[in-house]
């Protein structure tokens, strides 16, 4: 998104939901929902740059993890642990099953996650229990060499 291109109302919404309002949160916002994938904050800011948008890491970084916190982007981490975002388009929690090669993320249904949080947070009397549950393994390109590893 350049300088001159207005967010569509769906963004512009969701930028209420990261405190203060500015065109730099506005564009990353944009290029996380273009993205459609995973990706790190740093890759997301070299993306930006290449375009020739100037927005600092920082403010990559900041705006990425205010999306995780309002629960408009899903976050995993990396084999390395390196946290990478991918923009939630509901607010419904979402489980991936991540490739550790090439990083492909694929919603999976965990229903049966969701049903065993709800009965150890009921269990054991707690409120507002978050939850993070890590599937990673190798996608089908990846262990038939299809895509580059």
């Amino acid at each position: 998104m350049t300088d001159h291109q207005a967010p569509s109302p769906a963004t512009a919404k969701e930028v209420r939901l990261l405190g203060r309002r500015t065109a730099q949160r506005a564009t990353v916002l944009a290029a996380l929902v273009a993205h459609g994938g995973f990706t790190s904050a740093q890759a997301l800011h070299a993306r930006l740059s290449a375009t020739g948008e100037r927005v600092g890491l920082s403010t990559v970084y900041r705006t990425l993890t205010a999306l995780a916190d309002a629960g408009r982007a899903d976050l995993v981490r990396d084999p390395g642990g390196e946290r990478r975002f991918r923009y939630r388009p509901s607010a419904e929690h979402q489980h991936y099953l991540l490739c550790r090669h090439c990083g492909l993320g694929v919603p999976v249904d965990a229903v049966l996650v969701e049903a065993w949080a709800a009965r150890i947070t009921e269990t054991c009397g707690y409120a507002d229990v978050q939850h993070t549950v890590e599937l990673t393994g190798t996608c089908p390109d990846c262990r038939t060499g299809v895509r580059g590893a």
